[in-house]
């Protein structure tokens, strides 16, 4: 009889083999690329897996010893009030989603978020925050969602959003601005695609309605329960939302001014405002010569002092602009004026007035203009608006014969039909579809050669059939189909987007 060693403690014998777990859970962590002297939670954290929350904690500092392989960190509802250039004391080249609502964070200083330069998401809501610096989110080139609502901010000072080129999504409602904050959209060192803008619940009296009227193609913009002074201009605007169906105006429509149920409403003048039903209409020219279009709706005896924008294919202008040299004008009664038109003005034209009537699905505030002949005009057109979908079609039509050919080579080469005597004496492949054999001759002959190998598609062959039975075909390959947001700090890889409804 064999002594029985005795194993240590903590080891465990499997199978034969002794395990330890601390040492299994040590390889564990190093197979996973965790760095085993940062893999500790901290006290009173939460962690799961990637995920680590601290919140409800009453912190005033980041805590210490914080694993840096984390995604997601939250830190909300705590007592954070300034985040230093050091406040985060590692790098954190994971983390995707910092979570810092519900503190009283009330300065932020440039280069804070250093250490986290592959942010995805980030939460500063709910704090204190009055002003946005510049450089205060430099390095966060990645970041797609920022959310600043319910805070105090009344200003944002030019170059506060640098280094946010993939912004889509920013969240500014609840906040104390009196100006709206064009510069988003053109600074350079902004935000490139910014489709999602919330800026509800602030304190705007008045709005830039000519580049509102440019940027809303784009993207939404939301403006509820703001104190909007409602004039002519913002009448116009208004109204052209209804039409379009713009959402950020139809699902908050009672929480903007100018509502039929809100008072009379400014006294815009309607002389010249017609009653006649809205049509889309179509204007040609030729090229190098002056085209006028009058706006739908306003006949030709409309006052001066009537606020029209026009909207173009590329541009926006209106009947405050004048420049006697501009290539558009429009005239005191709103007629667009098209000076030296050239090939590239044809397309849809919208006309933007304040008519204070109510209009149906049915009528249009827009009209067509063509320059130069219908058909140049139609492919030029064309072009602008489908050249993606022209990227598609083929993209689909070649992945298409790339699978067919896939599927056929596989056939061939994985399934390849056995020639062999059949009972009758004749050599075949059994009478179907596609088939892999020898020379023809090799058939007659019988004779087996190692070479010279045909592949050959024949119709099908049934055996034990009358012979005027109906073919069929030998292999369907029809109906051949391919199918191809970062949430809670996950990632990723080509990525959709967002958000449909956007204006024509």
């Amino acid at each position: 009889m064999q002594p029985i060693a005795s194993q240590p403690s903590g080891q465990t014998n499997v199978g034969g083999c002794h395990c330890n777990p601390p040492a299994a859970a040590l390889l564990l962590l190093l197979c996973l690329g965790f760095p085993t002297s940062v893999a500790v939670c901290p006290p009173y954290c939460l962690c799961a897996s990637d995920i680590i929350s601290c919140s409800g904690l009453n912190l005033s500092k980041l805590p210490s010893g914080l694993p840096s392989y984390a995604t997601r960190l939250d830190l909300s509802h705590n007592a954070l009030t300034a985040l230093s250039t050091d406040w985060i004391p590692q790098q954190f080249h994971r983390l995707a989603t910092l979570v810092l609502s519900r503190n009283s964070i009330n300065q932020i200083e440039a280069n804070a978020f250093n250490a986290t330069p592959h942010l995805l998401h980030l939460d500063l809501s709910s704090n204190r925050i009055t002003v946005l610096n510049v450089s205060l989110f430099t390095g966060l080139k990645e970041l797609k969602e920022l959310l600043l609502f319910d805070n105090q901010i009344v200003q944002i000072n030019p170059g506060a959003l640098d280094d946010l080129h993939s912004l889509q999504r920013l969240y500014l409602s609840g906040n104390k601005l009196k100006a709206f904050p064009l510069g988003l959209y053109w600074e350079p060192g902004g935000p490139r695609n910014l489709t999602f803008l919330d800026l509800s619940y602030n304190r705007l009296t008045k709005l830039p309605v000519q580049s509102l009227l440019s940027l809303t193609r784009q993207g939404r913009i939301y403006l509820q329960e703001n104190p909007l002074v409602c004039d002519c201009a913002l009448l116009a605007l208004l109204e052209y939302w209804l039409w379009k169906q713009y959402r950020p105006l139809v699902d908050f429509r009672g929480e903007y001014p100018c509502r039929e149920d809100s008072g009379p409403g400014p006294t815009c003048n309607q002389q010249g405002v017609s009653d006649m039903p809205l049509e889309s209409q179509t204007y040609q020219e030729e090229p190098g010569k002056w085209l006028r279009v009058p706006c739908p709706g306003l006949g030709s005896s409309a006052q001066e002092d009537l606020v029209v924008f026009w909207l173009t294919p590329r541009t926006v202008v209106n009947s405050s602009t004048d420049d006697p040299s501009a290539h558009l004008i429009v005239l005191p009664n709103g007629t667009l004026e098209i000076r030296g038109a050239l090939v590239e003005d044809s397309g849809t034209y919208g006309c933007v007035a304040a008519r204070q009537r109510h209009y149906d699905p049915y009528t249009s505030f827009e009209v067509n203009v063509v320059v130069g002949n219908v058909s140049t005009a139609s492919a030029i057109g064309s072009v602008r608006r489908s050249g993606t979908e022209h990227f598609n079609t083929a993209f689909t039509t070649l992945a298409s014969c790339v699978v067919s050919i896939v599927l056929v080579l596989l056939y061939l080469y994985l399934t390849p039909c056995r020639c062999r005597e059949s009972r009758g004496g004749s050599r075949g492949c059994g009478g179907r579809a596609i088939i892999l054999c020898s020379d023809p001759r090799e058939v007659e002959s019988g004779q087996q050669w190692s070479n010279g190998k045909r592949v050959a598609f024949l119709e099908p062959q049934a055996e034990d059939s009358n012979i005027g039975s109906p073919k069929t075909p030998a292999v369907n390959l029809d109906h051949s189909t391919i199918e191809g947001i970062l949430k809670n700090g996950s990632r990723t890889v080509g990525q959709s987007p967002i958000d449909p409804d956007h204006m024509a």
